[in-house]
């Protein structure tokens, strides 16, 4: 894990150096950029591993030799993914927050930015896009019988229930965007039918109330928001717990 934090020192200070944008606010977009894309990766690489390869291997007819439950063993797992996810989210938050301080200092911008409540409660929201994508990974571990299938599936789940918010509104924005290739009501009406059955975890990416210290940019409902996200979580681990129960492992 220790490349991660490396990679996100490099990539930081490249877009630092290349870039014509205010300085503090590249280092902060670009690092909150790259945990958004590692710890999803890291979820499924842990959920492979304690799951589907242990599935594969068989080492689960010992596992479950033991006095607890499938849900209890299951649960376990989960956890521990989360755990080690968050711990790496801590500190990569804050050696992007010693850097983008760094940084701040060389260069008086405009606009500044705010590595306080803002930056708190962006990194919070990380949190649970990553409660999320943990859920979908460890569901499909268990409920599958390929590993690769793992990392494809929600790789695929979470470019979905990233990207089609922002899809939805710029049809609504600029519906002849696609007028040439199919109706632009119709596909912006089975886009809307994808919020049916995914959470959207494009409006958990609030890292705009940091980088121009504006909590006006933070979603009006974002109690619902998260307490639909967090529903959403419990569907999902409840939903792996009976797949775990009704699996026959031989």
């Amino acid at each position: 894990m220790s490349y991660f934090v490396i990679a996100l020192i490099v990539i930081v200070l490249m877009a630092v150096e290349f870039s014509a944008r205010q300085l503090s606010t590249v280092s902060l977009d670009v690092g909150i950029s790259m945990i958004r894309l590692t710890l999803p990766f890291i979820a499924i690489v842990l959920a492979q591993e304690l799951f589907s390869k242990e599935f594969d291997k068989k080492y689960t007819l010992t596992s479950l030799t033991f006095p607890c439950t499938r849900s209890t063993w299951l649960l376990s797992r989960i956890t521990a993914i989360f755990l080690m996810c968050a711990g790496l989210l801590v500190v990569m938050s804050i050696l992007l927050a010693a850097i983008t301080f760094y940084v701040d200092g060389t260069y008086q911008q405009a606009t500044p930015i705010a590595l306080g409540i803002p930056y708190f409660t962006t990194l919070a929201f990380v949190a649970l896009d990553l409660l999320v994508i943990v859920a979908i990974a460890s569901f499909l571990a268990v409920s599958s019988v390929t590993p690769s299938f793992v990392l494809i599936g929600t790789f695929g789940f979470t470019l979905i229930a990233r990207s089609y918010t922002p899809i939805i509104e710029l049809l609504k924005s600029n519906p002849y965007a696609i007028s040439d290739y199919v109706d632009p009501n119709l596909y912006s009406d089975s886009l809307s039918m994808i919020a049916f059955i995914l959470p959207d975890l494009g409006r958990l990416d609030v890292r705009m109330i940091a980088l121009y210290d504006k909590m006006v940019f933070l979603p009006s409902d974002w109690l619902v928001l998260v307490l639909a996200t967090f529903a959403y979580v419990f569907a999902i681990f409840s939903l792996s717990v009976w797949v775990l129960n009704k699996r026959a492992f031989n």
